[in-house]
């Protein structure tokens, strides 16, 4: 009886995780894309076969081998993509627990999330291109224990924070909280 790892296996061998998602995934950003600008809105078909050509020219010359080692982009993304997407569930996880407190706190906290879950794929992107790596290799006492215990201080202050933080505006003017709220308001 066939297991859901060896229909993994089958799926590889036939070049589904490296040609067929990578293509659908570009494909599908590129379309909607394309979509929102105003010079193809009007017109699909012309959006398709652009949207179609940018897809293909992402995954063929990975298929024939014509990227450069360490700079292969459905490389890149098929190592950057699955923490990526925990990187989204951990924020989405995150909006809803604030939302069971009440509607004010999460959407006060929504743009620190925004900055946070940016910032986190920022990092996963530049270490699969392999710009850096992670503290291990710079300070020889970092190791995982202390990266989850300044993530456990980092999440519990700022829930302190959240709590006794005072609500008077004393600074004028808009600043970094008014400018990242802008960036998650619905009304545009």
């Amino acid at each position: 009886m066939a297991g859901f790892d060896q229909l993994a296996y089958i799926f590889e061998s036939l070049g589904v995780m490296d040609f067929l998602l990578p293509f659908i995934i570009v494909f599908t950003i590129m379309y909607a894309v394309l979509l929102t600008m105003p010079l193809f809105k009007d017109n699909k078909k012309f959006s398709l076969v652009l949207a179609l050509a940018i897809g293909l020219l992402f995954v063929v010359p990975h298929i024939t081998g014509d990227y450069p080692l360490g700079v292969d982009p459905v490389e890149i993304m098929n190592n950057s993509l699955p923490q990526i997407a925990l990187v989204a569930v951990s924020a989405f996880m995150m909006l809803i627990l604030l939302g069971l407190f009440g509607h004010e706190l999460s959407d006060s906290a929504s743009p620190f999330i925004l900055l946070i879950a940016v910032g986190f794929t920022v990092f996963i992107f530049g270490a699969s291109l392999g710009l850096w790596n992670g503290p291990y290799n710079y300070f020889s006492w970092w190791n995982s224990n202390l990266t989850e215990l300044l993530i456990i201080i980092l999440f519990f202050g700022g829930i302190v924070w959240f709590i006794t933080g005072d609500d008077d505006k004393k600074n004028e003017g808009p600043g970094a909280y008014d400018f990242l709220k802008g960036l998650t308001d619905k009304k545009r």
